[in-house]
């Protein structure tokens, strides 16, 4: 039995917190909000997020990066993508320079363009120790304990299987590789697609209108990462097909929700945020993906027009007309 640090006590680290204790670990869960740490302490809910779901009696929630990393063996990183900085700042005190730690935060740093691990590396040193775990993964499944796969990549590749051994069991199964970038890159573009996907059935289209988004998806996908010097396999695995799928096809999917409930009727992130206490991170994903598309030199079409409609408010009616007008050209 091991203690793990869980920094994040939304969804995704409630469900990851409970697999984690059923694997046998101890586990300490950050918490941003009071009510959330109260909650988890006395009555073992989350009264914010799954708060229907018990969970299990070693997981315990703070409010103290000190105390949800002091002695810890692993630490897991489930923040939202722009806050993974500022988190990182306020928990680097507390971290050994050789302590593993495993991201779950999906997109790339606005101003900079930088991934996830990139970030952290910046902040905290010793990138090999530093993977990520990405897949076709609802936390609103997992935690339920529904048969599921993740990919946890990591430039240190024995360290990335025992990441594996950490977070597998009989309903959670877990494959490694090297390519950090690649997998990076496959969680950021589906969230972004998938509000594309939302805002399709939202608009009144169909599945063979979704199926054309999600492929042509992929493509800027596989464009992405085989410009930024990742491995174009990767976008046919979890963390890049089975991943983008999920995503855009689920009912748990807040980014397909946003844009097929928000975005098609003229509704902003705000309203989204008010009613389900949620981020939107493919929104986000979508603007920092322009600075990648600059850097890389690298043409994003769909990705391009879901920026424009959230943030420089283009008419959606407008910028599908503009998607669908592109001059034909040879698939592959």
């Amino acid at each position: 039995m091991s203690k793990i640090a869980v920094i994040g006590a939304g969804s995704w680290g409630c469900a990851l917190s409970q697999l984690l204790a059923k694997n046998g670990n101890d586990i300490m869960l950050w918490a941003l909000e009071p009510e959330v740490e109260k909650g988890i302490n006395i009555s073992h809910k989350n009264p914010i997020y799954l708060s229907s779901i018990v969970l299990d009696d070693r997981i315990k929630a703070t409010n103290s990066f000190e105390e949800a990393l002091d002695g810890a063996k692993l630490c897991v990183v489930v923040t939202p993508s722009q806050f993974l900085r500022s988190t990182a700042e306020g928990f680097k005190a507390f971290v050994d320079d050789d302590l593993p730690i495993v991201i779950c935060s999906k997109g790339a740093e606005h101003d900079t363009g930088l991934l996830s691990s990139e970030v952290l590396a910046d902040v905290l040193g010793n990138e090999r120790r530093i993977a990520v775990l990405s897949g076709p993964t609802h936390a609103e499944e997992v935690i339920k304990q529904v048969y599921s796969a993740a990919t946890c990549a990591c430039s240190d590749l024995e360290l990335a299987n025992r990441i594996r051994d950490v977070f597998s069991s009989e309903y959670f199964r877990v494959y490694t590789m090297t390519d950090v970038y690649g997998v990076e890159l496959c969680a950021t573009f589906k969230n972004v697609i998938a509000i594309a996907v939302g805002l399709c059935y939202g608009l009144g289209f169909g599945d063979n209108t979704a199926a054309l988004i999600i492929t042509r998806g992929v493509a800027e996908m596989s464009r992405m990462v085989k410009s930024a010097g990742g491995d174009e396999r990767t976008c046919q695995g979890l963390a890049g097909i089975g991943d983008m799928v999920v995503t855009c096809m689920s009912r748990h999917s807040r980014n397909r929700r946003f844009g097929e409930d928000y975005l098609s009727k003229g509704k902003t992130l705000d309203d989204f945020k008010h009613d389900t206490k949620m981020i939107v991170e493919g929104a986000v994903a979508a603007q920092n993906l322009q600075t990648l598309s600059k850097k890389f030199n690298v043409e994003l079409p769909i990705t391009n027009m879901i920026n424009d409609i959230i943030w420089n408010g283009a008419n959606v009616l407008e910028q599908v007309k503009v998607l669908a007008s592109r001059p034909l050209k040879q698939e592959f």
